[in-house]
């Protein structure tokens, strides 16, 4: 990894990028606090539920665990592209360190990487 360049990168709407960047965790973090009862262990009580009902339910909270992976991944993407944001490395690649594209930062405002090192042509 090389050093990231001091400052932002040229055309930029720092504002507009950090406003979805917090409007996407106050969406994840929301869906995760809404869908936490999903994630509960299922009861294995043959009393209360029927062996293929016990299969659906185990087999909905095995999508709702890996559905919540999925949501920690992006809260952390996000969390470190507003870490990057706050310490002015922002629109800089991780991989290589050169300006990400305003318009790959527009389509995902937490990508930390260049098309380059996405692709691994870097």
């Amino acid at each position: 990894m090389t050093a990231v360049p001091t400052g932002m990168p040229s055309g930029l709407d720092l504002a507009t990028l950090r406003a979805r960047l917090l409007a996407e965790h106050a969406a994840l973090t929301g869906a995760s606090e809404a869908s936490a009862a999903t994630r509960d262990p299922v009861v294995l009580d043959q009393a209360s539920l029927g062996r293929l009902s016990r299969m659906n339910a185990m087999q909905q909270q095995a999508m709702a665990l890996a559905t919540e992976r999925r949501r920690i991944v992006a809260l952390a993407r996000i969390e470190a592209a507003l870490a990057r944001l706050d310490a002015g490395d922002y629109g800089w690649c991780t991989g290589c360190g050169e300006a990400i594209s305003p318009k790959r930062l527009a389509l995902d405002p937490a990508i930390p990487t260049c098309i380059a090192c996405a692709e691994g042509t870097a």
